[in-house]
């Protein structure tokens, strides 16, 4: 085979669009071979508090990505190559087979991802082949920033300023209509079902804001739909605090988590959009949003692996947080007898999904009411978002816990004084909690407070029919 054959690695990036490793490979190789490979650690391991690393949800949107990356590649004359496995070894192969020069790949940060692109870049030199790295989940590039990735501010307020001030967004990379086709003595391999990975099939709540489907086309078309279909982009700095539907946000993250949709891309739709209709609040407010998530992938390679550790990147341990499995299991279930936590807890294990509001809310009352070990909480969310992406997710629990980049010392969520404003009539709880649906709207929250005629009223009993509350509701109204 001819010695300018290339192998493009497909990782976090799931897309034809905007993808600089796949960009890179057609400048340099004569054929290239896409792969994805399912990392056995990945979707059969689990975290160290006994969490599966890979919850069912997120596996199923990661299929349906990957279905989808197939068909696309299949489309303009490829195909894609999948194996089962550790890519460092699976990769390794395919390389030795084809006898191929290179392997294309978007880096990753943090540092199991960096362990496996380390171990194959090792096993690559034993056989004269190399990795070439590109970049593909940012919307800046690390070239252009006015400062090393290691003299990231730690204020993102002053990381904004900067690159805003100094740095100009590229354009996306051209989408290929045309790939040469793979060599014939290659097996493509089969994509697993999840029942292949030991998964169950997820159900379908009706309750769910979205029916995610993973995949570039799936994403593409929400970004549509989100922009110029609807215009829901125009009230996006005000509705994004929403709780119910589908209209609420963007809710392009769990596209975004595994690169099926380029940050980008999404940059400069918003900038034809205000072209065409004009600018305001809220269309800036979700490049702001972009640029949140540019940051915490900017802090996690500044820190490394300090954002897995308990002191955080700040370097100072909470005192007094427990590994308490007890009041973990309460909160993970949506029994803690708090109504606008528990709704939101049962919306995660029920859907894989759960407003951004909801999450800091509930990531407080764990680590503040509670007293337990935000990682066992971040390990949590890491095996159940559909939208899970390690910078983000740790970085946000580094926040609330204080032992992140945050000026403000103290992150606490007024729980009460959250639910009243972001559910003011209980419509969520309700929605949640149908143990609780008949409930007057002045209880919804706390039904602690509730008489004991109130109930027998309602033919309820609190601690029967609804758990009494870990954490009396008066603390946060008195």
């Amino acid at each position: 085979m001819n010695k300018r054959n290339g192998i493009v690695w497909f990782r976090q990036d799931l897309r034809l669009h905007d993808n600089e490793a796949l960009f890179d490979a057609i400048g340099s190789a004569q054929r290239i071979l896409p792969v994805y490979v399912f990392d056995e650690r990945v979707f059969l391991g689990n975290t160290r508090f006994g969490f599966p690393k890979t919850g069912n949800f997120r596996a199923k949107f990661i299929l349906e990505s990957v279905i989808d990356l197939r068909n696309n590649l299949r489309s303009i004359g490829s195909d894609l190559i999948v194996r089962i496995g550790k890519p460092e070894e699976e990769i390794f192969k395919l390389a030795r087979q084809a006898k191929t020069s290179w392997v294309f790949c978007n880096r990753e940060r943090t540092r199991e991802e960096v362990e496996v692109q380390d171990a194959l870049e090792r096993r690559l030199w034993s056989i004269g082949q190399e990795v070439r790295f590109s970049r593909g989940k940012m919307l800046y590039y690390t070239a252009d920033l006015p400062f090393p990735v290691t003299h990231t501010p730690d204020s993102f307020s002053q990381f904004r300023k900067e690159v805003e001030r100094y740095v100009s967004i590229r354009k996306p990379l051209p989408t290929p209509s045309r790939l040469p086709a793979l060599p014939e003595d290659i097996d493509v391999g089969e994509i697993p079902t999840l029942q292949d990975l030991g998964m169950a099939e997820p159900g379908t709540d009706q309750r769910s804001v979205l029916n995610f489907k993973g995949g570039e086309t799936a994403a593409l078309e929400r970004l549509k739909y989100y922009l110029w279909d609807s215009g829901l982009i125009r009230t996006y700095k005000e509705s994004r605090n929403g709780l119910i539907g589908g209209d609420y946000s963007s809710k392009f993250s769990p596209w975004l988590s595994q690169g099926c949709l380029s940050p980008k891309k999404i940059y400069y739709e918003i900038k034809a959009y205000e072209q065409e209709f004009g600018s305001n609040k809220s269309t800036y407010w979700l490049i702001f949003e972009l640029m949140w998530r540019d940051y915490f992938r900017f802090i996690g390679k500044k820190y490394g692996d300090r954002i897995f550790l308990k002191s955080g990147t700040k370097g100072e341990p909470v005192e007094d947080l427990k590994d308490d499995y007890r009041l973990l299991e309460l909160w993970i279930e949506g029994r803690t007898g708090v109504p606008f936590i528990d709704a939101n807890m049962r919306e995660l294990k029920h859907t894989g999904f759960m407003s951004n509001r909801g999450r800091q809310n509930v990531a407080s009352f764990l680590v503040k009411d509670l007293m337990v070990n935000w990682q066992m909480g971040a390990e949590y969310f890491e095996s159940l978002l559909i939208d899970y992406d390690p910078c983000s997710n740790w970085g946000n629990w580094n926040y609330i816990a204080g032992v992140g980049c945050d000026p403000r010392e103290d992150r606490y969520f007024n729980i009460i004084s959250q639910a009243k404003r972001y559910d003011p009539k209980g419509e969520y709880v309700r929605l949640w909690i149908p143990e609780l649906d008949s409930f007057p709207g002045h209880c919804i929250h706390q039904p602690d407070l509730m008489t004991v005629e109130e109930q027998q009223a309602l033919e309820f009993t609190l601690g029967a029919d609804y758990p009494k509350p870990m954490i009396n509701t008066r603390r946060w109204v008195d």
